[in-house]
């Protein structure tokens, strides 16, 4: 059955791959083309993961932390000039924070979800 809890691991799959694939379309210095890649990936087989085994609390930190590295990249790495490659660090970031919040188990129980 397709769960709330599972929507939120695929769009946290989706997110993974916009960010790796995207300096496909979006102009890019080398810097930023390994952050989005490499952070972009890690959030990808982080939903994977979630995904494979749901009773893995770790992930939806480790999720956390990601999507707060790919927001702060663009500062970190030196790429803020590039604005279409910020825009997309920005908006994964904070989408996998949201999505990384979503999933923990005390939020989750706020809103009648059954904790993971």
């Amino acid at each position: 059955m397709f769960t709330v809890s599972r929507a939120e691991q695929a769009v946290t799959v989706v997110l993974g791959a916009v960010a790796a694939l995207s300096p496909i379309w979006v102009a890019h210095s080398n810097r930023a083309l390994w952050t989005l890649v490499v952070l972009g990936v890690l959030i990808a087989l982080a939903g994977l993961s979630q995904m494979a085994d749901r009773a893995a609390a770790w992930t939806g930190r480790a999720l956390g932390v990601l999507g707060v590295l790919m927001f702060i990249s663009p500062w970190v790495m030196n790429f803020h000039a590039y604005n279409n490659a910020s825009w997309v660090a920005w908006i994964v970031g904070a989408l996998t924070v949201v999505v990384a919040l979503a999933e923990m188990p005390e939020v989750a129980g706020r809103f009648g979800a059954a904790a993971h």
